[in-house]
């Protein structure tokens, strides 16, 4: 089956969270293809974060339907959607400072879970392989035996897409990946998302517009919980709503 005739990889129809009876999300419809790179921007407040929980399992919903790769995930736990291949960057990097770079990605290994496991496990030639491959492609192949404590915060945040690439998922969720890095980092780590897409699908939370048009991909808009407008960067940056809402402030 080709990916066009296939059912997106992520779809919700008609989903609502709330919280304390306030509406966080209010989405009639969404649909992300596969192999696609989505990015989702909005204000703050717009329920781009309680979009990622909901797609993760994290965040239930009070009402719809939230489909994963053709099945219906609505009610799993976050972990069962994690094993159907589900990855998650957040926005603040979340690697073992104790460990060193290459155990951080051993740990992200499919198949294994937790740290005693990994630390006592040997790693096949295919996976080293691919570990230094993906280091090197991040600029990280030299601190590979260094402790994760002593890397800046942009070698924290590819250390962290890298630990989500080696681990195989299907869906990538990355969170403000643009966050606290210099230009150059900024430009590398677009250049590794654009890489990732067309062999899996991406959703990229992101407020740095500069970021967005580097990513040169499809935008969705959302503001207030619902989708205020999607397409083009270039298209959203026109909408009157987008402006008044979050582009115009």
């Amino acid at each position: 089956m080709s990916d066009a005739a296939a059912p997106p990889m992520v779809e919700l129809k008609e989903v609502v969270v709330s919280f304390d009876g306030f509406k966080a999300l209010d989405v009639k419809s969404l649909s992300i293809g596969r192999n696609e790179l989505r990015v989702v921007i909005g204000p703050n407040g717009a329920g781009k974060t309680t979009l990622c929980d909901v797609i993760s399992g994290k965040t239930r919903v009070v009402s719809g339907k939230v489909y994963f790769d053709g099945h219906e995930t609505t009610y799993s736990s976050d972990v069962e959607i994690a094993r159907r291949g589900v990855g998650r960057k957040f926005q603040t990097p979340s690697v073992f400072d104790s460990l060193t770079v290459y155990q951080n990605m051993e740990l992200s290994l499919p198949g294994r879970r937790g740290v005693w496991k990994t630390l006592f496990s040997s790693t096949d030639p295919n996976q080293t392989s691919n570990i230094l491959r993906l280091l090197e492609r991040v600029h990280l192949l030299d601190e590979a035996d260094r402790p994760a404590k002593y890397l800046s915060h942009g070698q924290r945040q590819w250390l962290e897409i890298s630990m989500l690439i080696v681990a195989d998922p299907k869906l990538l969720l990355v969170d403000e990946p643009a966050a606290g890095l210099s230009d150059r980092e900024t430009e590398l780590t677009a250049e590794l998302l654009l890489e990732l897409a067309g062999r899996h699908t991406l959703i990229v939370i992101e407020h740095d517009m500069d970021f967005v048009r580097r990513l040169n991909s499809r935008v969705t808009v959302l503001n207030e919980g619902k989708v205020l407008a999607d397409g083009t960067l270039e298209q959203v940056q026109a909408d009157p709503a987008v402006i008044e809402a979050y582009l115009g402030r």
